[in-house]
């Protein structure tokens, strides 16, 4: 029996490449973290910078239900850094839970929260917590944003009417 190897094209180590370096640039990347904005202007800004005084986002759970949308980024809060186009949403920082039980969360990217529903530019999270005001880094995957793509936040957390999470988000921005 003889194996038969394909040599790969010019067309396919071009693809090969371009993934390789889109990869080096998420893991080798600065990240930038933020909290709920000090003095917030309706959706335009709502998040600052980690800083004195800046809290974390806070997101309810309804009734057995999901809780109501609430934003994490404003059409002004990114870029972070002059010149970025683009950002993905990478990482959440968690710094309370009301619940000792299992939460879902989803990450909406749009206009509104119910526009990323239907539009399906949103990811979903399942967690699970063991203990009261757990702290926790939680990896978030999501596709690349252009800058001043507003971001949005909900939870449920089944047999529950409230449960609060309390967290800081980071992303990662890039040129292009």
């Amino acid at each position: 029996m003889k194996l038969t190897v394909e040599q790969p094209t010019n067309t396919d180590l071009t693809a090969i490449s371009a993934e390789v370096d889109e990869v080096e640039r998420h893991l080798h990347n600065y990240e930038r973290w933020f909290g709920l904005a000090l003095v917030p202007n309706a959706e335009i800004h709502v998040a600052d910078r980690l800083g004195v005084g800046v809290l974390p986002f806070q997101i309810d759970a309804g009734n057995d239900t999901w809780g109501a949308w609430v934003q994490m980024l404003g059409s002004s809060d990114t870029p972070a850094d002059v010149g970025k186009v683009k950002f993905d949403f990478h990482e959440i920082q968690m710094t309370g839970n009301e619940r000792m039980s299992d939460y879902f969360i989803q990450f909406g990217f749009g206009a509104s929260g119910a526009a990323a529903l239907a539009a399906l530019t949103y990811t979903e999270k399942a967690l699970t917590f063991d203990g009261i005001n757990y702290e926790r880094y939680f990896e978030v995957m999501s596709r690349r944003q252009n800058a001043a793509t507003k971001v949005w936040a909900r939870c449920l957390c089944p047999g529950q009417n409230t449960a609060t999470l309390d967290f800081y988000i980071g992303i990662h921005e890039y040129d292009a």
